[in-house]
Parts: structure tokens; sequence; C-alpha cells
């Protein structure tokens, strides 16, 4: 296979909003980006609105550059995500939309419908059989099969259960329905390292099933109707909770990869993305608060590849680190699980041709 062309521009913590927007456009425009998109076809953008308190999701201004450009082509942009297996304010489509608003994601401002599909509704579900080795079928929203298109926005950061998110991230959790997230986190009950644990009762606070409590001030998770969902494990001050990834069981960057493969397998040659390394946190945006930067900012990549470009924006964060950062807040994660996996199903390369825009 043929090395990806991934375009970058590097971005620095002194540039303004102003010339981030300038760096984008040509950005876009260098790499022709969205040639692709067609008059009156309904394009579908993925991104992260960003949990209450967070501050690293990709900015509404960056957004209605490239919805912007699409509404010139006279094609139908539209920012979609789904809700979520955990609880706050992204786990009903109302109180979804609201919070997107709340961080400048509405029409007036940006041009485009703004859409988070009720996925309890089965009009707004779709079934997609694969066949793969941990996916057997897909149950995906339903807007994303039936768009012309898909653009991948994603913010590049760090991410508690598989190293890092990015593309891949974005698409294989962020596109399935909750029956699709329970199924990718279905292997993943926490365990808890009591002489860790405080007996503080976060995470019983946070947990959506109810399947922690206290025994002798120790937290105790009832593994059989744990769904996964990692949120008593973002919320532990003490590191008291984890998944035992060495026992096997975790699956989870590989059956994520395969929902990849389920949204994309009919979509090749109508997808973009764009990573924004900006801002790169240790964790994703789902956690409800401002999380500092582990890294300085890196820049913006895009390409037709949704590996390359993880891979790509992966190592240029090693590099400007000087270390894996990723494997160093997150040292039970592999990292490369999703990209290799990624790879092996024909979603994209891990080699790729970096052409810098100075």
């Amino acid at each position: 296979m043929a090395k990806s062309k991934v375009y970058f521009i590097p971005v620095t913590e002194t540039d303004n909003k102003e010339v981030i927007i300038k760096k984008l456009q040509r950005l876009i425009q260098e790499s022709k980006l969205l040639d692709f998109v067609l008059p009156q076809e309904d394009i579908a953008i993925k991104l992260h609105f960003g949990e209450e308190g967070n501050t690293g999701f990709v900015k509404p201004e960056y957004i209605k550059v490239i919805c912007d450009i699409i509404l010139e082509k006279n094609a139908k942009p539209f920012l979609i995500d789904t809700n979520t297996l955990y609880k706050g304010r992204r786990t009903d489509s109302k109180e979804h939309l609201k919070l997107a608003e709340e961080h400048g994601f509405n029409k007036k401002e940006i041009g485009s419908e703004i859409i988070i599909p009720d996925d309890s509704l089965e009009e707004n579900t779709i079934d997609i059989k694969i066949n793969q080795r941990f996916v057997k079928t897909a149950y995906l929203v339903r807007a994303f099969i039936e768009s012309d298109a898909i653009i991948g926005i994603s913010h590049f950061k760090g991410h508690i259960m598989t190293g890092f998110g990015g593309a891949l991230k974005n698409l294989g959790m962020g596109c399935a329905t909750r029956k699709g997230k329970l199924f990718q986190h279905s292997d993943i009950a926490p365990i808890i390292y009591k002489q860790k644990c405080t007996g503080c009762g976060e995470c019983i606070k946070i947990c959506p099933q109810q399947v922690i409590y206290l025994k002798e001030n120790k937290a105790v998770i009832d593994g059989k109707r744990c769904i996964g969902c990692a949120s008593c494990i973002a919320v532990c001050a003490f590191s008291a909770i984890d998944v035992n990834w060495e026992s096997g069981s975790s699956t989870l960057p590989e059956k994520m990869v395969e929902y990849v493969f389920a949204l994309l397998k009919d979509k090749r040659d109508k997808t973009a993305f764009l990573n924004f390394a900006i801002k790169i946190t240790k964790e994703c945006d789902c956690i409800a608060k401002d999380d500092p930067r582990i890294c300085a900012d890196i820049g913006i990549l895009a390409s037709f590849d949704p590996v390359s470009i993880d891979k790509a924006s992966y190592d240029l964060v090693v590099r400007q680190c000087g270390r894996d950062i990723f494997k160093e807040v997150h040292p039970k994660r592999d990292s490369h699980r999703q990209l290799n996996h990624a790879y092996k199903l024909g979603i994209g390369n891990l080699d790729y041709e970096l052409i810098s825009l100075s």
C-alpha cells in the first residue's frame, strides 16, 4: 500500500483564533480535503461538543470554517454527535443539544444544523452486519450511514481506555448507539485496588448502573451488572480503579476499530479527517473539567486516511515531548492496538507522507 498523505500546519499557544482560522483555511485549500463534496450532498460533520466544564473540544469558530466551505459548494453540512453511556449532560439528546449551544455550537453562528439523534427511537438506528473478529453486527446511528459523506473532526488527546483518542476513536465510539457503546465496553468490568481505595464514594455517585457500593469502607463493583463505561476509572482521584488489561479480556480498541470498519465500508471515497492537536490533554473531552495540557500545542492535520492521520498525530506529539507522553500518563494502555487493528482491516495505512505547511 502506498503511503497516505497527511497535511500538517503548525499551531503554537501564542496563536489567537484569527491566526488559527487562517491556518485552517490554508490547510484545507492546500490539502484539497473538501474537493470531493458535491452540490446538494448531506455532509455529516462528526465532532465532540465537549462535556460541561471541558474546554479542550474543537472550537465552533474552526467548525464554521469547514461549514462555510461546504455551504459554498451548495452542499448541506450538519454537525452531529451521539449520546453517552455515562451520567452527565450528554446522556440524553435534549440536554446534550443545550450543552452544545452553551459551547457555541448553534445554527445562527455556524450556519449548520446541529443533530444529536435519540437512539432510543428505532428510526434513528441501523444495524450493519460485518462479521469481523469481535463485531458481527455494528449498532450505529442511522444519520451517519444515510449521509452522503462524513468529515471527522477530532481533538487529538489522551484517553483513559485507549491511550489516545483521535479520528478512529471519534468515529468508532462516537458514531455508535448506546447499545453499540455498551457492546464495545462489555468486557471491561473494572477492578478495585483496595490498598489505594479511600472509600470516598465518588465512584458510587458517578456509576450509571448503581453497581458500586462500599464494604468495610472500600469500593466494590458488581462485575456481572457493570456496563464497562469507565466513568468510575475517570472519576477516581487515587488511581484505585482500573481494568485488568493483562488478563486479555479487554478488547475495546479492536471492537472500536471494527465499528469504524462498519461505518466506512461503503464510504471510503467520501470521508475526510481533521485532527486538532491543540490543548493536548491527558483525558478525552468527556471529562467534565478543564483538563490541563500534557504537551505543547502541535497544530492541525488533514488527511483522507484515519489511520495515517492518527499515527502522524501520535508521532508528532511524541517528537514534541521527547518521550511517549501517552504511555507515561496511561502506562497500562497500548496506543498501537487501535492503529494496528485498523491497518489489518484495511481501514488505512500506517505509513504516511507528512506534508508540512510552514
